[in-house]
Parts: C-alpha cells; structure tokens; sequence
C-alpha cells in the first residue's frame, strides 16, 4: 500500500474520524482546525496538528496544500468556511479535494468550484442504512462513480442453480465477480459453477440494474 500524504481540515466528529483513521491505517495525515481544543484532542493520533485558519489563504499556502495527494474539508456547519477552504485547496493546487456538504445546495455549489468529490455523510449514510434495511442480502456497496457501484450479496433461494441457468447478465445486467462460500472464494466463477443459498456473490452493475437484483431478491 502507498503511503498518502493527507491533509484534513476540520475536526469535528467527522473529521476526526477521517484524520485518525487515515492515520491507523499507515497514511501520513496533518489535521488543522481553528479551535485549540479540537487540535489537542488528535494531536497524538496523526503525524501533524496544527491550528489553522482553513478560510486564509496565505495560512493554507504556509502548510503547502498543494503537495498533499487528498486534502479532506470536513468543516461542519460553517458553510461558508467550508467553500472559501475549498476553493483555497483548489486554487493552491491540490490534486484531489474531497469536501464535506451539509445539504444539496451546498452540494452544488462545491462541485461548482472544483471539489473533486461531495459527501453528505448523514445523507449518505442514511441512504446506505435504507438500502440495508429494506433488502438485508445486500451486505455492502461500494460505489466506483458514474453509475457504476460493486456490491455484495447473500444468495438465497432464488439464486439457486448455475451461473448459466441463472442467466444473471442477461436477467438483469450484472456481473458476478467472485463467489464466496465457507470462507473459499472463487474469484471469476465459471457458467457451470453452482449457488447456493447463503454463498457469497460480489456483483458489478448500474445502480439500475443492482436496484432490479435487489427488488428480485427481496421479493
């Protein structure tokens, strides 16, 4: 694994848990926040906290934001401070700035100025739980961009029989990927290969189509 050079502003519950995850996880991460109690509470769980004015730009330039590979604006309820950060790491230079919006308009508005990818955790989370909740054999989503997202899922009694019978791709346009069962995974299964109920599937598809997948599932 690469290590990455991070930069997280804003230290919020959010933010935080970005910062020392990141950290946990091998990554090099400085965490800036303006609020002296929230640099202190991470100051030994990263490489680097400082307090930091996310809003200047000659403060942000002084850290050099532009030489991290990812800079995350995690600015909770300060919409206007999260823009002005945001367009501060842009225009400094970084090469890929995830921000952080509370609703849609902020949403709009950052993708407008060159956030190269908006998250609504609350949102998106809550969506994630829904999906889970309405439909418990899908175990977990992972989102590629575009309309494109892999997920996996608990086969049961309607994803009985071989990968040809079952005719996945031509049912609903999916593809299976990998079939796990007992802890063994079969990683680009064959037509003949058999499911089984509680096998593991990992699938890729359109939303649309995992959508129809789900709805077949759950019905």
């Amino acid at each position: 694994m690469k290590t990455k050079q991070c930069l997280v502003i804003g230290l919020g519950r959010f933010g935080t848990a970005v910062a020392t995850t990141l950290y946990e996880m091998g990554h090099e991460v400085v965490a800036i926040d303006q609020n002296e109690e929230n640099v202190e509470r991470v100051m030994n769980r990263v490489t680097h906290a400082a307090i930091v004015d996310a809003t200047e730009e000659r403060a942000l330039r002084s850290i050099g934001v532009g030489e991290f590979d990812v800079v995350v604006v995690a600015i909770g309820t300060d919409v206007q401070a999260n823009i002005l950060a945001t367009m501060n790491a842009k225009s400094l230079g970084a090469p890929y700035v995830v921000t952080k919006a509370i609703d849609e308009m902020a949403r709009r508005v950052l993708e407008r100025i060159g956030a190269d990818l908006v998250i609504r955790p609350e949102h998106d989370m809550g969506v994630r739980l829904a999906r889970q909740i309405a439909t418990p054999n899908i175990v977990d989503t992972l989102d590629l961009g575009g309309d494109y997202a892999i997920v996996e899922i608990e086969a049961n009694e309607r994803l009985r029989g071989t990968l040809r019978d079952l005719n996945l791709t031509g049912r609903f346009g999916v593809q299976v990927i990998a079939v796990s069962r007992g802890g063994r995974v079969e990683v680009t299964p064959r037509a003949e290969d058999e499911l089984r109920p509680h096998d593991k599937l990992v699938v890729i598809g359109t939303g649309h189509s995992l959508d129809e997948l789900r709805r077949y599932l759950g019905g």
